[in-house]
């Protein structure tokens, strides 16, 4: 497993660097083998220490976790906590999925843009339909079961996540709610034909 283990503004001793390789290789190896890499950022939040842990663990699955405490080690600590208990409601399906030999899912890709947001007091009509672009990128639409997305929202943290429906080939969109629900957008088939050109 390779790590990369950095501090925004803090510096990170070798003990906690240490401290961390340990805690995720044996936290993420009870469920994943191979080369996998993991990237852990410790940052400074008024008077708490902040842990961003982020695994990519192959075949387009992220685990993202966070932690925030008053000592870097604590704020770790419940970052992979939270990472283990991801893993565990889940622990079938990334076992199952393991086994199985991988498939081509990654048959579409889309244009991904980061917008500028809205300062505040500026008004929507100021910026008009020209917001500023950020960044662009090129990301994965997969083919997935709602049961593969909504595992993959979680684990991966994520707002919203939008997949080719497995079941009848269709896009789909899944959300976190405000509730902590998750909500699930599913268009008729009569558009996905209609935006094919059928």
């Amino acid at each position: 497993m390779k790590f990369s283990v950095t501090g925004k503004h803090i510096s990170v001793g070798d003990a906690l660097r240490k401290h961390v390789e340990d805690h995720l290789e044996e936290l993420v190896g009870k469920y994943f083998s191979g080369s996998l890499e993991a990237h852990i950022t410790f940052s400074r939040e008024a008077h708490l220490f902040r842990a961003d842990v982020v695994v990519h663990a192959g075949r387009g699955i992220t685990l993202q976790s966070n932690g925030s405490a008053n000592e870097p080690y604590p704020a770790f600590d419940i970052a992979a906590e939270r990472m283990a208990r991801q893993l565990r409601r889940y622990k079938t399906k990334i076992q199952d999925r393991h086994q199985q030999p991988l498939e081509s899912s990654s048959d579409v890709l889309a244009k991904a843009f980061v917008l500028q947001g809205y300062e505040e007091g500026e008004q929507e009509a100021e910026v008009g339909d020209n917001p500023v672009v950020v960044a662009e990128m090129t990301t994965p639409i997969e083919s997935l079961s709602v049961s593969e997305a909504v595992m993959r929202l979680d684990l991966g943290d994520l707002p919203a996540l939008m997949f080719r429906n497995r079941a009848h080939g269709g896009f789909n969109m899944i959300y976190r709610r405000p509730d902590g629900h998750i909500g699930w957008i599913d268009p008729p088939l009569a558009l996905h034909a209609a935006a094919k050109g059928v």
